[in-house]
């Protein structure tokens, strides 16, 4: 450390923000599992793929560029290959080369994905209304949405 150098003490948790910040981790903790456990068994597939079909299904064409996809699943572009990969070979996605970049890739969901999903959908929603929204008011709803949208960008 430098003579110049200032040390300032840590910013430490309030007891308000600490009983909030576990909470957050907790459910952090808590809800990937319960969603990959409920789609595991209703669906036969982990929630990683279903976030990879549902974001596909939403698109026009059923289609999205693999790095646009990666970043709004909230994974790397290499984990995204690996998972499109195994969803290729169920043939419930196919890609191909991006036109206007030769380095980039389509993804898009097929038929027998979008089937798929129609079938795992509702059980899937039902479960997420069970854990989460089912406990809130529509102005609690509305609160977590304005919440989480101000955190994301700076988590990203």
């Amino acid at each position: 450390m430098t003579q110049d150098a200032v040390v300032t003490e840590p910013r430490w948790l309030s007891d308000p923000e600490m009983a909030a910040w576990l909470n957050l981790t907790q459910l952090l903790m808590l809800l990937p599992s319960a969603l990959d456990r409920q789609l595991r068994d209703d669906a036969g597939i982990p929630h990683a793929y279903y976030q990879i079909l549902a974001m596909l299904s939403a698109e026009p064409g059923r289609s999205m560029r693999m790095t646009e996809l990666a970043r709004r699943v909230g994974t790397t572009t290499s984990r995204l290959s690996h998972a499109v990969a195994s969803l290729e070979q169920r043939g419930w996605v196919c890609r191909r080369a991006c036109a206007f970049d030769k380095r980039g890739q389509i993804a898009t969901l097929t038929e027998p994905g979008a089937r798929l999903l129609e079938t795992a959908a509702p059980g899937h929603v039902a479960e997420v209304r069970r854990l989460i929204f089912d406990h809130l008011s529509p102005d609690e709803v509305d609160q977590l949405r304005a919440i989480t949208a101000k955190i994301l960008p700076t988590a990203l």
